[in-house]
């Protein structure tokens, strides 16, 4: 789930510097932070919290560590609501134009114990399909991830299931099974040999990043959907079993996967139905 880099890499595909690097004793998680470790210009934030690299080793937040999740009453396209689930150092944001969300968000990453990513959402109940494209339209870290998620709260530590397009073009089915339990995938990398461009030779392995990627919601059976190139989506890998109550929260997402610097993500042609069977 890390890509190794350096840490003046992590800085090099940040957002542009703030203009007043955030002090330390802003934030309450600090003690035990390395200002080596935070980008120049960037919030401070834990140092656990930082992704892999050569010159550090990323771990899971301490025990028992949250952040409250901060929540905006502002519909935007099909939600009714959007929130930064985690508090992320950093705020996110959102704006929709032209069929296309387009989110901004720090966040240290969906994975581990807790969550951290900017969330637009609404409340539902009973049968699910989602489904968006998804690009990634400045780049960025390897493994930043788009999401599209069902999760029982908005807490940080939340009961989930969610499917993401890595940044690298991993896609994967994830779940959270109780709260503050650590999340467990089955991880799916496509590659091709002479069938995609790009490559020094035929026998070049280039990776495939999926068009189009969805979950159902059938009961407590969640699935995996794709759509690798256009063509009509299909049912990826087997299904999970996982019992969320309704009410719960459906919508998509995104996390930087770096802990106090704003990516970029577009999600667009969404679909959201409440039933199943329209994964399209």
């Amino acid at each position: 789930m890390h890509k190794i880099l350096s840490l003046a890499a992590i800085v090099a595909i940040g957002a542009a510097p703030a203009a007043t690097p955030a002090r330390a004793q802003e934030h309450a998680d600090v003690p035990g932070s390395s200002i080596a470790n935070s980008p120049p210009g960037a919030p401070i934030a834990p140092d656990w919290a930082y992704p892999q690299s050569t010159v550090h080793n990323q771990v899971g937040p301490p025990p028992g560590f949250h952040r409250p999740t901060r929540v905006e009453n502002r519909a935007i396209g099909v939600f009714s609501a959007q929130a930064d689930v985690g508090g992320a150092v950093a705020p996110g944001s959102a704006t929709f134009a032209d069929g296309t969300y387009t989110i901004h968000s720090a966040g240290y990453n969906v994975w581990y114990t807790r969550d951290e990513f900017r969330f637009l959402f609404n409340k539902m109940s009973g049968d699910v399909s989602l489904a968006a494209d998804i690009a990634y339209p400045n780049g960025g870290f390897g493994d930043h991830k788009a999401l599209l998620v069902i999760r029982q709260s908005l807490d940080d530590d939340a009961k989930e299931a969610f499917v993401a397009l890595h940044g690298d073009g991993m896609f994967h089915l994830a779940q959270r099974p109780e709260p503050g339990r650590r999340i467990s995938d089955m991880e799916y990398r496509i590659g091709s040999r002479g069938g995609l461009p790009g490559g020094k030779s035929p026998d070049s392995l280039v990776t495939l990043n999926a068009k189009r990627i969805g979950i159902e919601k059938k009961g407590n059976q969640f699935t995996l959907w794709v759509s690798e190139q256009g063509e009509p989506m299909h049912q990826f890998g087997a299904p999970i079993t996982l019992d969320i109550t309704a009410p719960f929260y459906v919508g998509i997402g995104f996390s930087s996967h770096l802990p106090g610097v704003a990516e970029t993500a577009t999600l667009s042609n969404v679909v959201l139905e409440n039933r199943a069977g329209r994964v399209h």
